[in-house]
């Protein structure tokens, strides 16, 4: 069926005004924040190649990413959790941080969250979760696309300050070059120290995110 409004003109016939939809990119990762979207579309919004941010190719992106941070009458935030925060609240308290941030970061309070997934748990604004809703509802995969390239645009900053991981190209996954590098060098201060492969310093291969 593809990505349309059909979830949100559900809620907004229920009586919501104002939806946001929600997502985060940067959960899995060994390196970097975890950073969250949330996206209000006006109403009657239509794009023809919004879709899951996996669904599109990094230049892709970066096109949509424009178009959506530039349209008339589409408000948006983003929220991070940084590795610290990370370790300290684990990737799912920390996950709800950087949703929690995004939304309160938004110029109009939503009546209701539409969130990617489950549930968050002690989300203090009212949800309907939805899994898969980033392939499914156009604000969610609006805020998708903005949570992946405002993160990889972060991570492309990362990659300047410590060139010798490679950052630019996977963004802080588990590809076999960046574990190589983990091997040589060691972690530096943006990696998730409390995600076991770096605790325990044994890396099993996989093929990583890019």
């Amino acid at each position: 069926m593809g990505c349309d409004l059909r979830f949100e003109k559900e809620l907004w016939s229920g009586g919501a005004d104002v939806v946001a939809g929600i997502d985060e990119a940067g959960r899995g990762p060994l390196a970097g924040p975890v950073v969250a979207a949330a996206v209000i579309l006006p109403t009657g919004f239509r794009h023809r190649d919004l879709d899951d941010s996996k669904k599109l190719s990094a230049a892709r992106r970066d096109v949509v990413y424009e178009e959506l941070t530039g349209s008339a009458g589409l408000v948006w935030s983003m929220g991070m959790a940084d590795v610290e925060e990370i370790a300290h609240l684990n990737i799912l308290g920390a996950t709800r941080m950087a949703m929690l941030r995004a939304v309160d970061g938004l110029e109009v309070l939503p009546d209701v969250c539409l969130i990617d997934g489950l549930e968050v748990r002690d989300f203090p604004y009212r949800q309907k979760a939805v899994v898969k809703a980033d392939a499914k509802s156009l604000s969610v995969a609006a805020a998708s696309v903005i949570a992946k390239v405002e993160r990889d645009r972060i991570m492309i900053e990362f990659d300047r300050r410590y060139p010798e991981y490679g950052f630019r190209k996977h963004k802080g996954y588990g590809t076999r070059v960046h574990l190589k590098n983990l091997r040589e060098h060691g972690p530096c201060p943006i990696h998730r120290e409390t995600f076991r492969p770096i605790a325990q310093l044994t890396f099993p291969f996989g093929d990583g995110d890019e």
